[in-house]
């Protein structure tokens, strides 16, 4: 555990099982909005009926009240089976108007007041994701949001656990990641006060040297903002989970569900599109990735847990990671997501998806030049003589900026260790293990993937199932395509070498006799005078 501290004996089954330790709890959870927050929402009442309520701090939306914005919230598809089958437990839900940017987060009285008399537990799930937000605005959202809702933490009258959502990668500079407490570069508290007094041309010019090769704002805020929570051991009861890639659900509310385009679901997207032709990856270094609905069960256990230990003054850590237990390769994960695309490809594609992945990066350099840059200028081209609006330049700007984040993480590797979380998952009943899985060793990566990609075709690009014999039909136009382009540049090639291969070989022949001709006229001759020493 954290230095100075031990993990709490704790017998080999818990006392009661995950739901009972929720019954009459009220939560208040951050981020609720967001792609964990709502799997969270969801699991909790579905599996956790007992709970008392569930307060989700949420900013206010223009021309919408509560009650409105809650009916918007609810009506998300991942509340289907609790709207058909516990429709009642809605009501727990209570939205409180509010904003992690404001000062006391921009509670009201009233607001305030109830959560500091009536919470038992605290879920801060919100963050800045973005890896490439300028440092004043990841500060000010991942460390000094959290300093905000520790404030109000501390004054909760009934707190038996406050679980910190972090990430696996928070100290990128170790190469063991252990669940125990690391230091933060500088003091948290200095930085959120300098961010906010200097510039953005003075930050602009410091990132790097605060960074100390940290790979991005988002890892560097996150270690500042352990190192915060730290600080508050014994004034609040803490623990600490840190999931690694976060993705798409493995099995619930159902299968292959998720939200956004960041991380591999930008990359998968991209690539099942043609627009990502190549890739700086080691394909054999491993990935790391936490479906979903198995990072947010681990995440409600972990709130338990925290609940059933009654020393504040430990810090209990979780690394939520997959690597060690159910390992795949970054090259496995490429090739098999390659086939679920081949057998079920997007509707809309620029061109053939038939990229690959480089371990060399000059070598993945020269091919973004020709196969992402040439044809996006070209395409572009035709659309100016159009007079259409061109696109492609611009959007392979926006890929080529989040391949260099994502690739930061396909290029190297962690060993991470996750003692604590096998522990906990050992110490569940059996109907637990059942309702909120979370042993990665579970995960069929094959089975996985596809569902993955179904569930993007589904969820994010909104092309239903039925689109997919149309889908199929322009992927083998657009194999055709390529693979006449191919052969057009093979022929351009060689009709380019026959036609010049005479001015090519004569052009050699005239340096080599120019050379061999040097040579012999700087060869003394039998006859020359220096030769005999004369």
């Amino acid at each position: 555990m954290d230095e100075g501290h031990t993990m709490t004996s704790l017998p080999d089954v818990q006392p009661g099982g995950i739901a009972e330790a929720y019954a009459g709890r009220s939560i208040f959870i951050t981020g609720a909005t967001g792609f964990m927050g709502k799997i969270m929402v969801e699991k909790l009442l579905r599996d956790c009926g007992g709970i008392e309520r569930i307060y989700l701090l949420i900013r206010a939306k223009k021309g919408l009240d509560p009650a409105q914005r809650k009916d918007e919230y609810v009506k998300n598809l991942v509340f289907d089976q609790v709207r058909e089958n516990h429709n009642d437990r809605l009501a727990k839900i209570r939205l409180i108007r509010g904003d992690i940017l404001s000062e006391g987060l921009g509670l009201s009285d009233e607001d305030h007041r109830e959560l500091i008399e009536n919470v038992d537990m605290v879920f801060h799930c919100a963050a800045n994701v973005r890896f490439d937000q300028h440092i004043r605005q990841a500060v000010d959202i991942n460390l000094n949001g959290t300093i905000r809702v520790l404030a109000l933490a501390e004054q909760m009258r009934r707190l038996v656990s406050f679980v910190h959502v972090s990430t696996a990668y928070c100290q990128c500079n170790e190469a063991v990641l252990e669940e125990k407490y690391y230091p933060a570069p500088q003091n948290p508290e200095g930085v959120s006060k300098m961010v906010g007094l200097l510039d953005d041309d003075i930050l602009d010019l410091i990132t790097p040297r605060l960074l100390n090769n940290l790979p991005n704002t988002y890892a560097y805020t996150k270690a500042l903002t352990e190192d915060l929570v730290y600080q508050y051991r014994g004034k609040v009861p803490i623990a600490i989970a840190r999931p690694s890639i976060v993705t798409a659900t493995m099995r619930e509310p159902f299968a292959g569900w998720g939200e956004g385009t960041n991380g591999p679901t930008g990359l998968l997207i991209g690539a099942g599109r043609g627009v990502i032709r190549s890739m700086h990856c080691n394909g054999e270094y491993l990935a790391d990735f936490m479906p979903v609905d198995i990072t947010m069960n681990a995440i409600i256990a972990i709130g338990s847990e925290r609940a059933r230990n009654s020393r504040k003054d430990e810090v209990m850590y979780y690394n939520l990671t997959s690597s060690a237990d159910n390992p795949i390769s970054w090259g496995e994960v490429l090739e098999g997501g390659r086939k679920v695309l081949n057998e079920n490809p997007f509707c809309f594609a620029l061109w053939y998806p038939d990229g690959s992945i480089k371990s060399s990066y000059f070598y993945h350099m020269l091919c973004v030049i020709f196969f992402h840059y040439l044809p996006a200028y070209l395409i572009d081209f035709l659309l100016m003589l159009l007079r259409r609006k061109p696109f492609l330049v611009k959007v392979q700007k926006r890929i080529s900026a989040g391949l260099t984040i994502l690739q930061y993480y396909t290029t190297k590797e962690w060993i991470f260790q996750s003692d604590n979380t096998k522990a906990l998952y050992r110490r569940l009943s059996r109907d637990d293990r059942k309702r909120f899985y979370f042993d990665v060793s579970e995960i069929n990566y094959q089975s996985y993937l596809y569902d993955f990609i179904l569930g993007a075709r589904k969820y994010i690009l909104k092309e239903e199932p039925e689109t997919l014999p149309k889908a199929r039909k322009l992927l083998r136009k657009l194999y055709i395509m390529d693979k006449i382009v191919q052969v057009g540049v093979y022929m351009f090639g060689l009709w380019l070498a026959w036609t010049y291969i005479e001015v090519v070989t004569g052009s050699i022949q005239f340096v080599f006799d120019a050379a061999i001709t040097g040579l012999r006229g700087n060869v003394p001759s039998s006859s020359d005078p220096v030769r005999h020493g004369l």
